[in-house]
Formats: structure tokens, C-alpha cells, sequence
């Protein structure tokens, strides 16, 4: 961790080596921030991208908390335009809950397109995203070195407050 909270250029290999051993046991609001930083830094790719791509690596549960999240977080009308790309079951109701099987019958573009409408709608999804992957850390591996390096750095800068 003093290789990252020293501001150190991090090998993005050794990140994701690192994050392995540290990052099951660093308190979850640590790796949410470090996870909600690296969504939004410019040195990886835009936030839906990424989201698009832990969906992808998710299990059925995985993907519907994260479309749950999503979908909590957008208006009625939102909802009614998503309602063409994702399927009948955001017809549920106001506030629709997706289940496992549900969230099978979406892809990861599909994922995307959800997660770029909603950060439009409601920057503070990003927040929210970063701490639901910091309840699931196995998953926050899969952003890759660079993310990760990202996620380490602000995980040793609140290490440090």
C-alpha cells in the first residue's frame, strides 16, 4: 500500500496482484471510493464501458443488484424509454426489480446503454455503482490494472486520513 499512497506510477500487472491480497480485507467504504475513482477517472474508460464490462463477468445475481441499482436511481420517463432496449419488465410498475433470470435475458451492451442514460440523468450513480462492486471485490479484478492501480491509490489515500 506505501507503493500506492506515495503517489508512485503503479505497474498495472502488479495491481491487479496486489489488489487480490488486499482487497477482500480493506474496509468496503475504501474500495468504494477507490472503485468510484477509477469509474471516473480519465485514464480508463468512460463509466458504462466499464459497468458493461463487470455485468459481463457478473453471475445472475451479480447482474440483477446492479440493474436493480440502475434502475432505482432513474425517473419514470427514463424507465419508459429504457423499456424499448431491455425487455417488458420495466413495465412492472414504477420501480421494477429485476431478477436473476430477467437480468440473463440482457447483454452487456444493453447494460451499457442503461449506465450511460443514467449517469446522464444522475452523476451520483457512479457513487452508487462504487459501492455495490466494493460489496462484491472479487468482481472489481476484472476492471484491470490501470482501474485497479486507481482503486489501490485512493484505497491507501483513505488508508492514510
Amino acid at each position: 500500500m506505501k507503493q500506492y499512497a506515495s503517489g508512485l506510477e503503479a505497474d498495472p500487472a502488479k495491481a491487479e496482484e496486489d489488489f487480490a491480497q488486499v482487497g477482500q480485507h480493506a474496509p468496503s467504504a475504501a474500495v468504494a471510493q477507490g472503485v468510484t475513482e477509477a469509474f471516473r477517472s480519465d485514464q480508463t474508460p468512460p463509466f458504462a464501458q466499464m459497468v458493461s464490462q463487470l455485468f459481463g463477468r457478473s453471475d445472475p445475481n451479480q447482474r440483477a443488484g446492479l440493474l436493480n441499482q440502475l434502475l432505482a436511481h432513474v425517473s419514470p420517463a427514463m424507465l419508459t424509454s429504457l423499456a424499448g432496449s431491455v425487455g417488458s419488465f420495466l413495465n412492472q410498475g414504477s420501480q421494477p426489480q429485476v431478477t436473476p433470470e430477467q437480468a440473463e435475458q440482457i447483454t452487456p451492451a444493453q447494460v451499457e446503454e442503461i449506465a450511460a442514460t443514467a449517469e446522464q440523468h444522475n452523476p451520483g450513480i457512479v457513487d452508487r455503482i462504487g459501492s455495490f462492486y466494493a460489496e462484491h471485490p472479487t468482481l472489481v479484478k476484472a476492471l484491470g490494472g490501470i482501474a485497479l492501480a486507481i482503486v489501490m491509490s485512493k484505497m491507501a489515500d483513505s488508508n492514510r486520513n
